[in-house]
């Protein structure tokens, strides 16, 4: 069964909020600062160190 990527971080990240309740200010965050970081000179870096 192949389940598209942007469904799977849907579904994780829903459950993460409802299950966790970090603030909101801390999810804005992270989805600010994850897009940033993939169109940065790092993301080269970033790409290596996670394969």
């Amino acid at each position: 069964m192949n389940v598209p990527l942007w469904l799977a971080l849907v579904v994780v990240g829903y459950l993460g909020i409802k299950l966790v309740r970090p603030p909101r200010w801390l999810v804005a965050v992270l989805l600010v600062g994850g897009y940033l970081l993939a169109d940065s000179l790092l993301s080269p870096v970033i790409d290596t160190a996670i394969k």
